[in-house]
């Protein structure tokens, strides 16, 4: 579990039962044929989902978005599959009763498995079965315990971000991490703790597993959608609780010098949560450490993880709580047979992810 220079972290427990194709299996029953599609040709998407621990129980950060998001990337590669939303959300919920532990992170995948009477072995993915499942684990802080408070040191990747139209970077799938694992190697091997990678016009685009915000005389900025970047669930939770403290958010290109002059700098992801960034390239930002403003957004952020104050939206579902509890959003037929409009701040079943967009093209036209 660790790298070659120990900036990984182990997993001190995982979930001993795993969800697989609708039913729970135990953890050492969850095996794939070598000869699976995915092995050989990356066909596989998937989502990192985080549980958090609160007075009121396990609560899984997000659910829904994040289920949407693993549909979409599924739709984009052509997964037909009989799934539904609410089966994965129940089904995420049910993982995280089962494994007992207070906090996790939640791993479900879609993939290309074979057939193993009728095998394939080329790269035409269509005659082979897909397989599901959602494991979990407890995985502590992605960049360390320090990084949080006292940030992190990373480099800019020689590496460039993936083209749209040639990988699409709105999709979380496997073989779109093989350029990650290039960027992150690359960084760890010249002692950093992450990198930074350009998109293919040279603006800042992402980590490898993280959205970036470069804040700059009060106003905070994140890179656009078309910088190759993919639509973060914690990067929306980071532009809504800009909002809601009042903080300018803007959504821009930004060139590679800026993040060398600029006020502070903070990772998001489900995984590295809100992560500051103290040096680029062994550049100092602002002070050398967590920024003021950076500072504030965390702490909003892990409160309302925690469950200590209110979301601007139902974001938190609680493992505990009975069915309801994934955050469904319920509609009732209205006059002239349409559904009658979503309660606000709730997200219809195929809304989510969309809405993510539809926010991030709204933020960039301010």
């Amino acid at each position: 579990m660790f790298s070659k220079s120990g900036k990984d972290i182990p997993s001190p427990r995982i979930c001993d039962v795993v969800w697989r194709d609708g039913e729970f299996i135990k953890w050492n029953d969850a095996r794939v044929h070598v000869m699976s599609h995915v092995l050989h040709y990356g066909s596989s998407v998937f989502e990192g989902i985080r549980c958090y621990a609160t007075k009121k129980g396990p609560a899984v950060f997000r659910l829904r978005e994040h289920i949407q998001r693993f549909l979409n990337s599924a739709k984009i590669y052509r997964m037909d599959h009989k799934w539904k939303i609410d089966d994965f959300c129940e089904a995420s919920v049910e993982l995280v009763r089962r494994s007992g532990m207070d906090q996790c992170y939640i791993r479900p995948i879609l993939f290309r498995s074979l057939d193993e009477e009728h095998p394939a072995f080329g790269v035409n993915p269509f005659p082979n079965p897909l397989a599901c499942y959602i494991g979990a684990w407890d995985w502590g802080k992605y960049l360390g315990d320090e990084a949080i408070e006292k940030g992190v040191d990373v480099g800019v990747a020689t590496w460039s971000r993936l083209t749209p139209n040639s990988m699409p970077a709105m999709a979380k799938s496997g073989a779109n991490y093989m350029n990650s694992q290039l960027i992150k190697m690359e960084a760890l091997l010249n002692g950093y703790s992450e990198g930074i990678a350009l998109d293919d016009r040279g603006y800042v685009s992402e980590g490898s597993g993280e959205n970036i915000f470069i804040v700059s005389n009060g106003i905070v900025n994140t890179p656009p959608l078309s910088s190759s970047i993919l639509p973060g669930i914690t990067r929306d939770s980071v532009i809504e609780i800009c909002r809601e403290l009042g903080i300018t958010v803007k959504e821009r290109t930004i060139q590679r010098a800026a993040l060398y002059v600029a006020d502070e700098l903070f990772f998001s992801g489900t995984a590295a949560e809100i992560t500051p960034i103290r040096s680029v390239d062994r550049i100092s930002i602002g002070a050398g450490g967590r920024g003021e403003i950076t500072e504030k957004i965390q702490k909003v952020f892990f409160e309302i993880t925690s469950g200590e104050r209110a979301a601007p939206g139902p974001w938190l579902t609680y493992a505990n709580e009975k069915k309801a509890s994934t955050n469904r959003t319920t509609t009732t037929a209205s006059d002239n047979g349409r559904p009658a409009e979503t309660k606000k701040g709730e997200l219809s079943e195929s809304a989510a992810e969309p809405e993510l967009v539809l926010r991030s093209h709204a933020l960039a036209a301010d």
